[in-house]
C-alpha cells in the first residue's frame, strides 16, 4: 500500500516520532542526546519552527513542533541527515539509522498541546527510567519547571496559558504534570486517518487545508448509495433509472459521474458503485480519475447530503 503523503501547511502542530532502524539504539550515550538537540537547535535557527517538547529515550524521540514556512518534511530531512552523519562516523558505521519515515501526528495545538506536553514529559516515568520527570535529563521538562534560560523550547508560550506571572506559572506547571491525570496512550494514537489527532470541526479546517485529501474516520460508508442518488435527483433531475441507463446524454452523464465521486468520498469501491449503477468497473474507473474537476460540484453534494438527510428521497 502507497505511503499517504505529510499533511503540510505554515502552522501545523506536529507530534513526532523517530526510532532506531530496526529499534536499535540511536542514543549510545550522553554526548549523542547532546549532539541531536544541538543538531535540532540548529535547524530551529535556520527554519524558525517552534518546539513546544522532547523527550530523548534509548531508541527513539518524541517532539513537539509547529512549523512555519518550511515544511516539516524538509525541517527533518536536514536533522536527520545531519545526525545520521554525526553517529555513523562516531561509532563506524554506514547505512540507515533511523526506521524508515518518521511518524507525524498533525494535532489540534488548543485542544491537545498541554496534554501532549505532559504524555511526553512522562515517558521515562512509563518505562520505569525514573520515578519523577524531573529526574530525567534528556527531556523538556525541567525547562518548564525549573527555568533554563538558553532553552531551545517555546516555554514562555506555554507557561503564559498557566498565569503571566513566571513563577506562578511554573508552580501551576508542575502541580499540572504531577496531579495524577495523564492522557492514555489509546487517546494519543486515536487518530483519523492515522495523520490526524483532533475532534471533527478540526478535522474539516484539514481538509479544507488539504484539499480535501483527508479520509475521516467516521466518514465511510456514513451515507448509503441510496441516500446519494436521492441527492443527485434533487440537484439534477436525474432518476435512479436514468443513472443506470445507457444514455449518452450529457445531463444523465454528469450526475452519473458525480454519483460516483461522491460514493468514493464515502470509502465505496469502485466495485460497489459499478454493482449498484450496473457499469463496468473500467468506466466507473475512468469516472474516478476525474475528481480534480469536480471538486466544487462535489463539496456542493456533500453539504447537501450533511444538511438534508432527513429529507433526502431514498431510493432502492
Amino acid at each position: 500500500m502507497a505511503r499517504k503523503p505529510r499533511i503540510e501547511f505554515e502552522g501545523a502542530f506536529y507530534h513526532v516520532m523517530i526510532r532506531g532502524n530496526q529499534r536499535q539504539t540511536i542514543f549510545r550515550d550522553e554526548a549523542d542526546c547532546g549532539k541531536f538537540l544541538k543538531v535540532i537547535s540548529h535547524y530551529r535557527n535556520q527554519y524558525g519552527f517552534l518546539i513546544y517538547a522532547f523527550v530523548f529515550m534509548n531508541n527513539h524521540a518524541h517532539l513537539l513542533i509547529e512549523t512555519r514556512a518550511t515544511p516539516l518534511s524538509k525541517i527533518f530531512q536536514g536533522i536527520n541527515q545531519s545526525y545520521t552523519m554525526y553517529f555513523n562516523r562516531k561509532y563506524s558505521l554506514v547505512g540507515h539509522l533511523f526506521q524508515g519515515r518518521y511518524k507525524a501526528i498533525l494535532c489540534d495545538k488548543d485542544e491537545y498541546l498541554l496534554a501532549l506536553i505532559k504524555y511526553l514529559h512522562f515517558n521515562p516515568v512509563r518505562a520505569g527510567i525514573v520515578k519523577e520527570p524531573g529526574d530525567y535529563k534528556w527531556s523538556s521538562h525541567r525547562d518548564y519547571a525549573r527555568g533554563n534560560q538558553t532553552s531551545m523550547v517555546a516555554v514562555d508560550q506555554v507557561l503564559k496559558m498557566f498565569s503571566e506571572d513566571k513563577v506562578k506559572a511554573r508552580k501551576i506547571y508542575r502541580n499540572y504534570v504531577n496531579d495524577g491525570i495523564a492522557l492514555r496512550r489509546e487517546d494519543i494514537y486515536n487518530t483519523v486517518d492515522q495523520r490526524i489527532l483532533g475532534n471533527e470541526q478540526f478535522v474539516e479546517k484539514v481538509v479544507e487545508k488539504s484539499r480535501g485529501e483527508i479520509v475521516q474516520r467516521n466518514k465511510k460508508h456514513e451515507y448509503s448509495l441510496a441516500e446519494m442518488a436521492g441527492v443527485i435527483e434533487r440537484s439534477f433531475g436525474v432518476t435512479l433509472n436514468q443513472l443506470r441507463e445507457q444514455s449518452k446524454n450529457r445531463q444523465i452523464a454528469s450526475a452519473r459521474k458525480l454519483m460516483c465521486l461522491v460514493a468514493k468520498e464515502y470509502g465505496y469501491k469502485g466495485r460497489e458503485i459499478s454493482e449498484y449503477l450496473g457499469k463496468d468497473p473500467a468506466v466507473i474507473t475512468r469516472y474516478l480519475k476525474s475528481k480534480s474537476q469536480w471538486e466544487k460540484e462535489i463539496a456542493a453534494i456533500l453539504e447537501t447530503l450533511k444538511r438534508g438527510r432527513g429529507n433526502v428521497n431514498k431510493q432502492v
